[in-house]
């Protein structure tokens, strides 16, 4: 049977504060048929069981040659996965913090550059749009040249293009410099999640990207609270210079404190062909795109939300601007703390794919549900109801999205950079075509959002049972195959 669970220390019997193969590792179905490529990790820190377990960076106790490790050890591996944990969330926390701390200021764009609209609101398209493309340029060159130079390099254009945006004349210089922001912001998301897959293998690296779902779900809830403090005591282009600080500060932690993942023998040394050989070869393996097209369309669900909510629960259903952004922050809380329940307990004591599907039905539930309400089959239902249906579906989300990212990357040891970027771009690419569906037929019925949410979630099941097909892997499993 391929190998599974539990983290790399695991796997090669460095004591782990009583962790080892046979614990976790033995109820999780590992990665079907998954290349096996060594990746040369500098080492293992031992940390708390119920943590991720991070590979420790070179110099550090309990690499190679630690028998065991001393409890000043222990210590200092605590405080380096931490460090880790905090400096890859700050990666993947970057990017909404991009875009949502600007949602303030669009107004006020469209005054000062005396644009239409419709032209600013441009600006978050190239945004988005950057994101999704940059990940596909930024994944593959970290396959070859490591993860800290396209890291570090992209965090430096970032940091110019968001500066250059705070000095941006013309609405059509802020388009191109949000676009450039976009491409160059994708570094963050894609190597964050590459370095996860050098780290972590199964039961951990579910863990740890329920551990980064708690951060990434935590900005777009304060980002705009952050714009909106900004703007009370600067204009539109305070929020850049913000940004830019920011971007420096995660760009000097990067630089002193994420070492290297990816050693040079597992690099891989070919071109651009050699790039889309690879990724041609990951979207044949039927379970990855499984994981990976179920992953984006439970992601349309999501955006289907964000999209249409603000309409629904204001425009729909009477409520005030306080009133939907406390069930905003309600909803964003249901998923952070299904999250951390995911990471918590439930991984580890059951197979991730059966968490996985119970998250994927209970998104189809919710969404069937808030289907019938807005097409009038129980009658007139107020804002209540409704709002309960959103919470239990955005909850769910915490079940589905750690777990289809962790176990697409679980079958990508030889390209983890390459699959990170097909992963990112197809959720925000199947992502931006379901959210301009939700306002089809206009802004005074929610019937569209949860048409989108239903279709897509009913899809994403599809896709999971068709060309993922979990009982296979069980099976095989039980038989010790």
């Amino acid at each position: 049977m391929p190998e599974s669970g539990g983290s790399r220390a695991q796997r090669a019997r460095i004591p782990t504060s009583g962790t080892g193969p046979g614990t976790d590792a033995d109820l999780f179905t590992g990665a079907e048929d998954a290349p096996a490529v060594p990746h040369g990790d500098a080492g293992a820190l031992a940390v708390d069981p119920a943590a991720p377990q991070a590979t420790a960076p070179a110099g550090l106790p309990g690499a190679p040659g630690s028998s065991a490790l001393s409890a000043p050890a222990a210590k200092a591996a605590r405080r380096t996965g931490l460090l880790v944990t905090l400096v890859l969330g700050g990666l993947t926390a970057l990017p909404p913090l991009s875009m949502d701390m600007y949602l303030p200021a669009l107004p006020a764009v469209t005054d000062s550059l005396s644009a239409p609209a419709a032209t600013i609101q441009l600006t978050l398209t190239a945004c988005l749009a950057g994101m999704a493309l940059g990940q596909l340029v930024v994944g593959p060159m970290s396959d070859r040249w490591g993860r800290r130079t396209p890291l570090l390099l992209g965090m430096v254009v970032y940091v110019l293009a968001t500066a250059l945006c705070a000095l941006a004349p013309t609405a059509g210089l802020l388009i191109g410099f949000r676009l450039l922001q976009g491409l160059a912001g994708a570094a963050g998301i894609v190597i964050a999640r590459a370095v996860v897959r050098d780290l972590y293998d199964g039961v951990e690296m579910a863990r740890f990207f329920s551990t980064l779902m708690l951060i990434s779900g935590v900005a777009p809830i304060i980002a705009p609270l952050i714009g909106g403090q900004v703007m009370r005591f600067t204009d539109w282009r305070g929020i850049f210079v913000v940004l830019t600080a920011v971007g420096i500060v995660l760009t000097l932690v990067v630089w002193k404190w994420l070492h290297e993942t990816l050693p040079p023998a597992a690099r891989h040394t070919g071109g651009v062909t050699d790039a889309l050989r690879t990724m041609r070869g990951l979207l044949a393996d039927r379970v990855f795109t499984g994981y990976m097209v179920a992953g984006g369309l439970a992601f349309a669900v999501l955006f289907a939300y964000i999209s249409a909510s603000p309409f629904v629960v204001q425009e729909i259903y009477g409520a005030s601007p306080q009133t939907f952004s406390l069930l905003f922050g309600l909803n964003s809380i249901g998923l952070i703390a299904v999250g951390q329940i995911n990471g918590k307990l439930l991984v580890g004591r059951f197979r991730l794919d059966k968490v996985l599907g119970f998250g994927l039905a209970v998104i189809v539930l919710a969404a069937v549900a808030l289907l019938l309400m807005t097409t009038g089959v129980f009658g007139e239902v107020g804002l209540v109801p409704v709002a309960a249906g959103l919470f239990v579906l955005m909850s769910a989300m915490g079940l589905a999205m750690p777990n289809t990212n962790a176990q697409a990357l679980m079958r990508t040891k030889h390209a983890a950079g390459s699959a990170s970027a097909l992963l990112g771009t197809s959720s925000f690419l199947i992502g931006a075509v379901a959210s301009p569906l939700v306002g089809i037929a206009g802004e005074d019925t929610a019937v569209p959002m949860a048409v989108v949410q239903v279709v897509c979630a009913v899809a994403a099941v599809g896709c999971f049972l068709l060309l993922c097909r979990p009982w296979q892997r069980a099976g095989r499993e039980a038989g010790g195959l």
